[in-house]
């Protein structure tokens, strides 16, 4: 396969088609880039996740809009899977019969004609045809035959109409299936987000903020001091020390109980508050190395030598 021809056979009918837009083109770009990771075999299996990534889609709605584009215009032949663990399968239809010079006006034709018309323009060629040899032939049954034959023409054109109705609406009904089905796991998505942050909003109001203490004054500092019969001064320590603070302990965590945290002062005052401070106090002691005066039972000379 020769992706030169089949990339310029897609750009020539891609500019004589004026209902696509650059998302259908974007999305026929991340198609080709997996067809040819798969080395251009037909058909390959795609993610629709993979698919949105490459081309910048960001809804699955416009996705499967321009999916839908595509198949109707015989870009792709997609078959999707309801499955979410299976990938669904999609064929590349071949373009390369687009790259011969054609003039403007043939291509506007194409874009505009379907299927239906060709089948029409077909039956009146030969009609034509018909009419024109009717001089050559000398029986007298021949209109009677060309009118049979135009007859089974436009059977055969209307029967083609309906298998190729038949099979829009097939696609269309796949197409508006998947669409729901999309919806609904976004919307249960969202119900989900929605309960989530209902309960984290009515969680601190209802126990958390409840349960935390207002943060004390001064005044109660002091009067709890007080009643545990402690200086206003530790007192005045204790609210100022957490107040410049933040009311934090460790300064890390919020504090939950205050007159917890001022009992614990007290505690702590009582453990370190007498002790004497080495680096202040220091006392000199001089050693007396007279034998009279140690305590020992036996009187020895220790000036004699051992």
């Amino acid at each position: 396969m020769n992706y030169i021809k089949h990339l310029t056979g897609f750009f020539e009918k891609v500019s004589a088609d004026y209902d696509l837009n650059p998302t259908h083109i974007s999305l026929y770009m991340a198609i080709f880039q997996l067809w040819n990771q798969n080395r251009f075999q037909n058909p390959i299996s795609i993610s629709r996740d993979e698919l949105m990534r490459i081309s910048k889609i960001a809804s699955t709605a416009t996705y499967h809009k321009c999916m839908k584009d595509l198949t109707e215009r015989e870009y792709v032949i997609y078959k999707p899977s309801f499955n979410p663990f299976k990938g669904s399968i999609l064929e590349v239809c071949n373009l390369d019969f687009y790259t011969k010079p054609v003039p403007k006006k043939e291509l506007k034709k194409r874009a505009t004609k379907s299927k239906n018309d060709q089948v029409i323009e077909q039956v009146n060629e030969q009609v034509t045809k018909q009419a024109l040899n009717k001089h050559q032939t000398s029986s007298k049954h021949v209109p009677y035959i060309n009118n049979i034959n135009n007859t089974n023409i436009i059977n055969i054109a209307k029967q083609e109409n309906l298998k190729n109705e038949k099979k829009l609406i097939f696609t269309n009904s796949i197409f508006d299936e998947v669409q729901e089905s999309d919806l609904k796991i976004e919307k249960e998505k969202e119900k989900k987000l929605r309960e989530k942050k209902k309960k984290i909003e009515e969680a601190p109001l209802s126990s958390r903020a409840k349960s935390r203490p207002p943060k004390p004054t001064l005044e109660e500092t002091q009067i709890y001091f007080l009643e545990k019969k402690f200086p206003e001064v530790e007192a005045q320590r204790f609210f100022n020390y957490f107040e410049s603070n933040g009311w934090l302990v460790g300064g890390r965590t919020k504090m939950k109980d205050w007159k917890a945290a001022a009992r614990n002062w007290m505690l702590n005052t009582k453990k370190f508050g007498n002790k004497p401070n080495n680096s202040v106090r220091t006392e000199t002691k001089t050693i007396n190395l007279n034998p009279n005066h140690l305590h020992v039972t036996n009187q020895k000379n220790y000036g004699e030598a051992l």
